[in-house]
């Protein structure tokens, strides 16, 4: 079998994707941070942008209050996940755009921990080497 080894991945193609290995990630332009990020109430709350009171509030409430302050850009009421907002260059809202580093990373979401285990594409990292 041929192998089709591409130096930079192209996120909305699958195919693309590079097999994941953990030393990819201190070489990458943080790609996996550009998708969309889905989370659930405890990862909020986790973050620090819901209080642990709030657990009791209509989830729709506080999806309203977090797109208000800029910080969810959807809520899927049917699964009950919030959408993190990204910013125009698609970049994750916590991400930094000079060091390419997540700025809550020891409570970042359990999506973001669990990647690329789980995700579009298991195994694989959207993988964009540093220039």
């Amino acid at each position: 079998m041929k192998n089709n080894l591409i130096a930079a991945a192209e996120l909305d193609r699958l195919d693309t994707w590079a097999k994941y290995t953990a030393d990819m990630c201190h070489s990458c332009m943080s790609s996996c941070c550009t998708l969309p990020v889905e989370v659930r109430l405890g990862d909020l709350i986790r973050i620090g942008v819901v209080d642990e009171f709030e657990r009791s509030e209509p989830p729709k409430n506080i999806a309203k209050r977090l797109q208000k302050e800029g910080l969810v850009e959807r809520f899927h009421q049917k699964s009950g996940t919030f959408t993190i907002t990204r910013m125009s260059n698609n970049d994750c809202y916590y991400l930094d755009r000079k060091t390419r580093l997540c700025t809550i990373y020891e409570k970042r979401p359990d999506t973001c921990r669990n990647h690329p285990k789980i995700g579009p594409r298991p195994g694989y990292c959207a993988y964009k080497p540093k220039s």
